[in-house]
């Protein structure tokens, strides 16, 4: 590990558009708006500048409104990554920041604990990007092929190093199965890297676009956490979301 902590920027990718939940970013929980839930935890997470990178100025007013920073990006991304790419070159364009923490715009319940123990990994300068992964507890999940699996090594108490990312039940035999989270915090030069590679072969059979990584040769560590951030989808889920932060506001 070194002992030099990075410059860190965190960047929250959001599209107004989406199929299942129409203007998702804008879908209002207990007042505010999902997007402006998920910058306040960002914020919380105390690692860095938080800029929203978005493609609609309707989000980028609402950020702005509560005092955030929001950039405005192209509309056909075909990404997440891409988006955060063009948003870090927006916000830096000297290039001081070293690491990107991606936080996905639909986790508005995301722990503030889970965005620093993403960026934790990448204090060890021998990893190109670092995510998160939490271990299953139930069957159903262990066999959904819609939870994405994390193949890795142990190499300390809360941390795997990532061979592989599946659908399938995997690794095989005794022991924890792991749910990949998929936030993620890149070097700047590994995400650089990353934008200008063809979808791989993996990748576009597993339909995981983190795959490119690895098969490009890059290392990935998993951080351990104790829980799943709910990803807001659906309705259901964003009922679920108001729950859960009306919860949280009267704890």
């Amino acid at each position: 590990m070194t002992e030099k902590t990075p410059n860190a920027l965190v960047i929250i990718p959001s599209r107004l558009g989406s199929i299942r939940l129409p203007e998702k970013p804008l879908a209002d929980i207990h007042g505010e708006a999902m997007i402006v839930h998920v910058w306040r935890r960002a914020v919380e997470s105390r690692i860095g500048e938080v800029v929203v990178a978005c493609d609609h100025p309707s989000i980028k007013a609402v950020i702005e409104a509560v005092g955030g920073r929001a950039v405005l990006t192209r509309p056909d991304h075909p990404s997440g990554s891409d988006r955060i790419f063009e948003a870090l070159s927006k916000a830096d364009p000297e290039g001081r920041i070293e690491v990107i923490v991606n936080v996905q715009g639909d986790l508005p319940t995301i722990a503030p604990a889970s965005v620093r123990a993403c960026f934790d990994p990448l204090l060890d300068p021998a990893v190109d990007v670092a995510t998160l992964t939490a271990e299953i507890t139930r069957y159903e999940e262990k066999v959904d092929p819609n939870v994405v699996k994390v193949i890795g090594s142990p190499i300390a108490e809360r941390r795997l190093r990532a061979l592989y990312f599946t659908r399938a039940t995997a690794p095989y035999g005794d022991g924890p199965l792991y749910h990949h989270i998929g936030l993620y915090a890149y070097r700047r030069s590994a995400l650089a890297r990353f934008v200008t590679l063809p979808p791989s072969t993996l990748e576009k059979r597993e339909r995981l676009e983190q795959l490119r990584l690895l098969e490009a040769g890059m290392r990935i560590d998993a951080a351990i956490v104790d829980d799943v951030p709910l990803g807001v989808d659906t309705l259901h889920d964003l009922e679920r979301a108001r729950e859960i932060v009306g919860a949280s506001l009267k704890g």
